[in-house]
């Protein structure tokens, strides 16, 4: 049996991070971003905890990870959009380019945000 390929090189899909106060309020989004393609699934980590300094003080914050999939044509659409629904003063949004993948795996990502 022939196993799929993992692609190397260029890989066209990007995973975009962000932390939410909550697991509702990340679910509300994912599925706004899922839904309107700029995004091909969200994964979402419930426990997670933050410790950063916010106007000199620092903070220590219970939040979940985001975990978003997308094409690289969407990304950025996809980060304009997060920006307007995300209840954060500044959200941390960090998209990574992906360098390898599994290919059957990339072709559904780019299948669920092709552009309607």
């Amino acid at each position: 049996m022939d196993l799929p390929k993992i692609s190397s090189g260029s890989c066209m899909i990007r995973l975009v991070l962000t932390t939410f106060p909550d697991v509702e309020q990340a679910k509300q989004v994912t599925r706004q971003l899922v839904n309107g393609k700029l995004a091909a699934c969200g994964t979402i980590l419930p426990a997670a905890t933050s410790i950063y300094i916010w106007e000199g003080v620092q903070e220590e914050a219970s939040e979940c990870l985001l975990l978003l999939k997308t094409s690289a044509d969407r990304a950025q659409d996809l980060q304009t959009e997060l920006l307007k629904l995300h209840p954060y003063e500044v959200p941390e949004i960090v998209s990574i380019a992906t360098d390898s993948c599994h290919h059957p795996y990339a072709e559904w990502v780019l299948r669920q945000c092709k552009e309607v």
